[in-house]
């Protein structure tokens, strides 16, 4: 193996040359301690940065074997260098001028959820940390020493300070180990306790603003349990947390404008993943299988069975295989709900505010005017109770302007100054008034969730290339669609899309054989991922360092919302 001279060498050797000549440095390279991968050379300043990676001993970078010892520590341990790495490029790298994109040095970002990435790897033997680097040029002139001033002289210090137990904040790791595993303990006992969700009293839940995901300055209200609703959890590590349970079934929180209801849902619906300490919501945790539900006016639908829910269209449209390039408010929320079914969603969590209104309600008055067999939509409030009942889907719902729900739930929370009340009570008494009550809508039995096959014809694009591009967080290229994922609320960081895109390749090109239902297939190509890692689903790209986990659910949503998509039933 060459080492760390021999690079220097290189780079002084090609300094002034045509920006090609760096091609020449790819390859591994041995330092003091560690070793440095250099995978994939970009062949232009202006193009996407080189891909390369360091590796450490695992022995000789120390950390304690009981750190380190099942999965959810080393998703925690990773997260955690991967932000101490990205903190040191900022604290022992000054820059390198130059054209196009030299002299960037990057290391995946990390938002205030802590998921497994590939940006730092634990493995057997050893810790990896991958990254990206701009190679210096004047032009497309080859910048030879401030390419080494990167490799030998930052680069170092930055692995030392990273990926070294002796160098980081062991406090501050351990911390956050152990309130990853508390944070899963709690998430595993959900079920057991017939609760669909937990938010311990002190959480944090308002955002800084409408384009940041951190905590609300000191001004923010903490969270409170109403006594009806408290429960108690005794955690591994942080030992007895008290908070609110909502219990399974159906739950309304409500309450005045600006008062915290759409607050707490999305703090709900983003606690299907574990948060970083100080985030606020640390302890707020949703079961895993939790979706959020929109409506999603124009987007495509392929053979959903929304029968459930709408049927007798006068266009006669198929209800059962239901199909369209521009669905409604109301089918594409259908559709939604359906295919979170499909998916295997046992709670459904849903804001007034981005539901279609005709398909959230309908009351005595617009009953007696429009009779039921001119009205092709049975709304929600009369399906919610059935999908709890037939099929153990639970639903959580902020509702401000309809208290027909009341006559269905098992839970209301009023929101009041951002601090949650039981009043259950007093919206049964009101429910049970009986003026203005509505007339139930549909049929007793919810109706059947039915599964798809997806066909590899549909995943053959009339373009040449058939790779699925990432852009950003919301959307992804594939040929001539665009997939956009825009109103996929848990969607939460583009280095889940990333993956998404990567494992929409793979799964038509390895897994889809017309016969396995959709559902099936995801569960497959996650269970890949899980048991061998991202890597195994990146056929481009050696050592990807920008890849995140997705949930089953964003997956399929996706393939939902690819335009090409072909299914039978």
């Amino acid at each position: 193996m060459k080492n760390s001279r021999d690079l220097q060498q290189l780079l002084y050797a090609i300094d002034g040359r045509g920006y090609p000549s760096y091609k020449d440095i790819k390859g591994q390279y041995r330092f003091e301690k560690h070793v440095l991968f250099i995978d994939h050379v970009q062949g232009d300043p202006f193009a996407s940065p080189t891909r390369a990676h360091v590796a450490v001993s695992r022995r000789e970078a120390g950390f304690p074997p009981e750190l380190l010892d099942s999965k959810h520590k080393l998703i925690a341990a990773a997260d955690f260098l991967t932000r101490v790495f990205r903190s040191n490029i900022r604290r022992f790298y000054n820059g390198v001028d130059g054209s196009g994109k030299s002299g960037v040095l990057n290391i995946d970002f990390c938002g205030q959820e802590m998921l497994p990435r590939t940006s730092v790897v634990i493995k057997d033997d050893i810790i990896e940390a991958r990254f990206e680097v701009g190679l210096p040029a004047a032009g497309r002139r080859v910048l030879g020493r401030a390419a080494d001033y990167i490799f030998s002289s930052a680069l170092p210090k930055i692995t030392e300070n990273s990926l070294f137990y002796k160098s980081i904040d062991a406090i501050k790791l351990k911390r956050q180990i152990d309130l990853f595993t508390d944070q899963q303990h709690i998430r595993s006992e959900l079920p057991k306790r017939g609760l669909s969700a937990f938010i311990a009293n002190g959480s944090i839940l308002p955002r800084e603003s409408g384009i940041s995901d951190r905590p609300m300055p000191e001004c923010a209200v903490p969270f409170k349990s109403p006594p009806g609703l408290e429960v108690e959890f005794v955690l591994p590590n942080m030992g007895s947390v008290r908070g609110m349970g909502i219990p399974e079934g159906i739950s309304l929180i409500v309450g005045g404008g600006y008062h915290g209801k759409s607050t707490l849902l999305k703090a709900l619906e983003l606690g299907v993943y574990n948060h970083i300490p100080g985030d606020g919501r640390e302890l707020v945790i949703t079961r895993d299988d939790a979706v959020k539900i929109r409506a999603e006016d124009r987007r495509s639908v392929e053979g959903v069975n929304i029968s459930p829910f709408i049927n007798n269209l006068p266009n006669k449209k198929d209800t059962v295989r239901f199909s369209t390039d521009n669905a409604s408010g109301s089918t594409s929320q259908a559709s939604n709900i359906m295919e979170a079914l499909e998916a295997g969603a046992k709670l459904m969590l849903i804001d007034e505010d981005t539901s279609a209104t005709n398909f959230m309600i309908r009351d005595s008055r617009m009953q007696r005017l429009v009779s039921s067999g001119k009205e092709p939509i049975t709304p929600f409030i009369d399906k919610a109770r059935e999908l709890y009942e037939q099929h153990s889907v639970s639903s959580i719902l902020v509702v401000g302007g309809s208290g027909d729900y009341f006559d269905i739930s098992d839970v209301v929370i009023m929101m009041d100054e951002y601090i949650p009340r039981d009043v259950t009570e007093a919206a049964k008494s009101i429910a049970s008034e009986g003026p203005g009550r509505k007339k139930p809508a549909g049929k007793a039995r919810f109706g059947d969730i039915t599964p798809r096959i997806p066909l590899k014809s549909g995943f053959n694009t009339r373009s040449r290339d058939s790779r699925i591009k990432p852009k950003g967080l919301h959307t992804l290229l594939y040929g001539d669609f665009q997939i956009d994922l825009s109103y996929v609320e848990q969607l939460t960081d583009s280095s889940q899309t990333n993956s998404i895109a990567l494992m929409l390749e793979f799964m038509a090109a390895h897994i889809l054989d017309d016969s396995l239902t959709l559902s099936a297939a995801a569960d497959k190509l996650l269970e890949l991922a899980e048991r061998s890692g991202l890597d195994a689903i990146s056929s481009h790209n050696s050592y990807p360092g920008n890849l995140a986990m997705p949930r089953k659910h964003e997956l399929c949503a996706a393939i939902n919302r690819f335009r090409g998509l072909k299914v039978r039933l």
